[in-house]
C-alpha cells in the first residue's frame, strides 16, 4: 500500500495485513518503560540563552543540536499530544538564533549559537541542517495550530536563501555541505572534513533534507495564505529532485552517490547517506526496491547481526572503532537515527517482515544495554552489538554518562509494528 500523504518520513500506517501485530508487544513494554525513565534526561527547562524548554541528547551532550532535537521532539510529539510543544520549543530556539542573512548555527548553548571555533576552530561556521520548516509543520499537525508560525515566517524564508547561496551550486542544481561535520555523519567516508578541501561535495543527504524542507515551506505556506510562495517552493522541490536524478542516480548500479563539485567525480562509497533519498520518490518504486534488496538488506553491504551498519561492510574503510572526539564514528557502527531512517525506506517499498525484522532488532540491541548501563550508547558494534561511544574513558571523570536523545525512536519503531501507530515524523502535503 502506498500512502497518499507526502511526509518527511512517510507512513500512517502501512502495514502489511499478514503482519503480526502482538509478539513484539511485551518488547514494546520493556522499552518503553526504560525509556520512561530516560526520556526526561533529553528535555531541559528554560535557561539563559535558551527561552523554551530545549531538547538536548543527554549524557555526553549537553546542548541543543538541529537534527537531534528535530528527532527527538518528533518522537515527543509521537508520544502525546501535549509533548508536542517541546518541538514548538525546539522551532522557536533555533528561529530565535537566526541572524538578518538567515545564518543560524547548527548547535546553540545556554550562553548562545555556536558559530565560529567548533572543534577547534578548523571548519568556521557551523551552519544549521534544513530541518526547520519541517519541525514546524510536524509540531504543527501534533498541536493543530499553524498560526505561532506566521510571526516566524519571514525568518524561515531567509534560512532557506541562505543555503541556497552558500550551499548550492548553480552549475549542479544541487546542494553541498560544508564540511562532513555539519551532515552529522561527522566522518563519512562519501565526505570530507579536510579544510583545504570545503564545500567539495554534493551530497544526496542535504539534497534529499532540501526536497523535505521545501515541501514543508510550501505546507506552511499554504495554510499561512501564501499561495505565490507555496507554488515557489513546490516547483523549487521538483527541481531539486529532477537534479538528484540526472546527477546523483548511476541506474547501473542501483545507486545515488555523492559527486565532486569540481569534476564531477562520483564517490562509490555505499554509506548511510545513500539511502536518504529512499524517504522520497526521487527513483521509481522498482528501482527503490532494487536499491534495498542489492544493498540495504545485504548482508555482504549494510545488513548486520544487530541492525543495518552505517558503511557497507566491503568499504575499505569499513570498522567499527569506538570513537567521539574529534569525530564520531560513521564508518561502519549501528547508529539508531540511521536505523529509524532506513526502517521508514523499507516500510515505505513494501519490505514490512524486514521492516518488522529490524524495529526488534533494534528494541534488542538497546535493552541489555539499558540494563548494564543504565543508559544507552550513541552507537553499536555492528558484528557484536557492543555499546561503543561514549566510554567511561571519553567521559566526565571517567564516569559513563550515557547517551538518550534519537535512541528513543527505538520506541516509535516497535509502536508501528506491534500497535500500528505510525505517526514517525509524518505531516500532510501534496505530492
Amino acid at each position: 500500500m502506498r500512502p497518499t500523504l507526502v511526509a518527511f518520513i512517510v507512513l500512517w500506517s502501512v502495514l502489511s495485513p499478514a503482519s503480526s501485530s502482538q509478539n513484539l508487544e511485551p518488547l514494546l513494554k520493556q522499552v518503553s518503560t526504560a525509556y520512561a525513565k530516560l526520556e526526561p534526561q533529553s528535555i531541559r527547562p528554560a535557561e539563559g540563552y535558551m527561552k523554551y524548554d530545549y531538547l538536548i541528547p543527554g549524557g555526553y551532550y549537553k546542548q541543543m543540536w538541529d537534527w537531534d532535537g528535530f528527532f527527538i521532539g518528533s518522537h515527543l510529539a509521537h508520544q502525546s499530544r501535549d509533548k508536542a510543544k517541546y518541538l514548538k520549543g525546539w522551532v522557536l530556539g533555533f528561529s530565535g538564533a537566526i541572524d538578518g542573512q538567515g545564518y543560524v548555527a547548527g548547535l546553540i548553548t545556554t550562553d548562545g549559537p555556536i558559530s565560529l571555533n567548533y572543534r577547534g576552530g578548523k571548519f568556521g561556521k557551523f551552519a544549521m541542517k534544513p530541518f526547520l520548516a519541517q519541525g514546524a509543520v510536524i509540531a504543527s499537525e501534533r498541536l493543530g495550530d499553524y498560526q505561532w508560525v506566521a510571526p516566524l515566517w519571514d525568518s524561515m524564508r531567509r534560512v532557506i536563501t541562505y543555503r541556497e547561496q552558500t550551499q548550492y551550486d548553480p552549475k549542479w542544481e544541487l546542494f553541498f555541505w560544508e564540511n562532513g561535520l555539519q551532515s552529522g555523519a561527522d566522518n563519512n567516508v562519501a565526505l570530507t572534513n579536510d579544510p583545504k578541501d570545503p564545500a567539495s561535495i554534493l551530497s544526496v543527504d542535504l539534497c534529499t533534507f532540501q526536497l523535505r524542507e521545501y515541501k514543508a515551506m510550501a505546507r506552511l505556506a499554504e495554510i499561512l495564505n501564501k499561495p505565490n510562495e507555496a507554488a515557489e517552493y513546490q516547483q523549487k522541490a521538483l527541481k531539486l529532485r529532477a537534479a538528484m536524478l540526472k546527477h546523483l542516480w548511476i541506474a547501473g548500479d542501483s545507486m545515488f552517490y555523492n559527486r565532486r563539485r569540481d569534476k564531477g567525480e562520483f564517490l562509490r562509497h555505499v554509506s548511510y547517506s545513500n539511502f536518504v533519498p529512499l524517504l522520497e520518490d526521487v527513483v521509481p518504486p522498482a528501482d527503490a526496491r532494487k536499491m534495498i534488496r542489492r544493498y540495504l538488506w545485504n548482508s555482504q553491504h549494510m545488513l548486520a547481526p544487530y541492525g543495518l551498519r552505517s558503511l557497507s561492510r566491503q568499504d575499505p574503510g569499513y570498522n567499527n572503532v569506538s570513537m567521539i572526539d574529534p569525530y564520531s564514528n560513521w564508518q561502519g557502527p549501528i547508529w539508531i537515527n540511521a536505523n529509524y531512517l532506513y526502517y521508514i525506506a523499507l516500510k515505505r517499498y513494501g519490505f514490512n517482515s524486514e521492516a518488522k525484522q529490524l524495529a526488534e532488532t533494534m528494541g534488542r540491541l538497546v535493552l541489555p544495554d539499558i540494563q548494564k548501563w543504565g543508559s544507552m550508547h550513541e552507537s553499536y558494534h555492528a558484528e557484536t552489538g557492543e555499546g561503543l561511544a561514549p566510554t567511561p574513558e571519553q567521559s566526565k571523570d571517567h564516569i559513563f554518562t550515557g547517551f538518550v536523545g534519537w535512541n528513543l525512536l527505538v520506541q516509535d519503531m516497535l509502536q508501528c509494528e506491534a500497535h500500528k501507530d505510525c505517526f514517525l515524523l509524518t505531516w500532510p502535503g501534496k505530492n
